[in-house]
């Protein structure tokens, strides 16, 4: 009797559940946090993710825990000091974090750099641009799995961050870029090593192609995943490889040359579908194009300084500090006060490993910038995220957070 009763309960309580279902299908939606300290995303970064099941139907990503007031703390440096303030927002692009900076101080004064200074300057960029590609392709293939090729890539970091230390005596945040050129010219020795990672480079470059292009695994999991198109990457301002990846062919080095990239043959790749494939490809194939630029910088580097002369900007040389009272004072002005700069304003765009880089500096006729402002690429292509992941599969989202690339450190700044 109590087993019938309990049986007439349940099907009693079946009958009122359909009744009351409506006619469509119900779904349950899981919101997920993802971080900020979770091993797959690729610095502090927060995304508040609503699932229906596996399914991804909408993010949120929630920056600014590593927020350093760096732009701030840059208005209150003369311009002189600044520069290593600026190199740490993107710390896998320190060099195009000066750059930009130094770019717009020199269009601010009028001041011409030496052609010497601005080969330097492309060799040290396209070198840092290839060893930020490095970290990324070593990361984002321990995100799919692939572990070996975090090694590899780590491995010709190592001899990248060997060449700048040779030029600049620090491995990262070298503050090598100085408002005028460089800081010091290349030491004996530089340029066989370089000659020889270049030479290298393309056939490490090959190495990586067979690890990855020859594993299904990889494939399965990069082709056909966060599609984007163009028109929607356009409009939420994506520039760099997320661009270019939809077949979009900007890159600033080509359409706005600085420093002498119009010395140079180079090619911009592009990509068709706009997929996390055409994202891994349009980067891997930027190796080979970086290398060419590197090659075509020492074989044709033009004699002569690797600064400016005015010694209103720049320190004089340090053998002259013993015999040159005029040096002597020169160098205790600008170490103590910096050089002024003529009141007005300027934006200076670069390209970056992750797209435009610009620095907008306002001077007010003092030593200290009115204004720093940073145009960092991670902070603009992070709004790609949520069209890239929507009504995909959650795996597919740590793919595309690897394809994406950002870096907090930037976007925060």
């Amino acid at each position: 009797m109590a087993i019938g009763s309990d049986y007439r309960r349940r099907e009693q309580s079946i009958t009122l559940a359909e009744e009351a279902a409506p006619d469509s299908e119900t779904h349950e939606l899981l919101t997920l946090n993802i971080g900020p300290h979770h091993p797959a995303t690729h610095g502090v970064l927060r995304l508040i993710s609503t699932l229906e099941g596996e399914v991804v139907r909408d993010i949120k990503p929630i920056v600014g825990y590593v927020h350093t007031g760096i732009e701030k703390t840059a208005e209150d440096k003369s311009y002189w000091k600044a520069i290593p303030v600026v190199e740490r927002m993107d710390y896998l692009a320190y060099y195009f974090n000066a750059m930009a900076f130094c770019g717009a101080v020199e269009t601010l004064l009028g001041l011409e750099v030496p052609p010497r200074a601005q080969y330097l300057r492309v060799i040290h960029l396209e070198l840092n641009r290839i060893m930020s590609h490095l970290v990324w392709i070593a990361t984002s293939a321990l995100d799919l799995g692939a572990i070996s090729m975090f090694w590899y890539g780590f491995r010709e970091r190592e001899t990248i961050l060997d060449l700048f230390e040779m030029s600049s005596g620090q491995r990262m945040h070298t503050r090598y870029f100085q408002v005028g050129g460089v800081f010091e010219d290349i030491p004996q020795g530089f340029e066989t090593k370089l000659r020889k990672f270049v030479k290298e480079m393309p056939s490490r470059a090959d190495q990586y192609a067979d690890l990855l292009e020859k594993n299904e695994i990889v494939l399965e999991r990069l082709r056909g995943t966060g599609i984007v198109d163009r028109e929607t990457m356009l409009g939420l301002g994506v520039t760099g490889p997320l661009l270019r990846a939809t077949g979009v062919p900007w890159d600033l080095r080509k359409a706005q040359p600085y420093s002498s990239y119009d010395h140079f043959d180079f090619k911009i790749p592009v990509g068709t579908v706009g997929d996390n494939y055409d994202r891994f490809r349009v980067r891997h194939a930027e190796f080979y194009e970086s290398v060419k630029i590197i090659e075509q910088a020492i074989d044709g580097l033009p004699d002569g300084p690797h600064i400016t002369s005015d010694r209103k900007i720049a320190l004089p040389p340090r053998h002259e500090l013993a015999t040159s009272m005029e040096a002597l004072i020169h160098h205790f002005k600008l170490v103590t006060e910096g050089f002024r700069v003529p009141p007005g304003e300027c934006y200076y765009p670069i390209e970056g490993p992750r797209g435009e880089y610009g620095c907008f500096v306002r001077a007010d006729g003092s030593a200290k910038p009115a204004r720093v402002h940073m145009r960092d690429p991670s902070f603009s292509n992070l709004q790609a995220l949520t069209p890239m992941v929507r009504d995909g599969y959650i795996a597919d989202l740590i793919a595309c957070l690897a394809m994406l690339d950002p870096i907090l450190g930037g976007i925060d700044r």
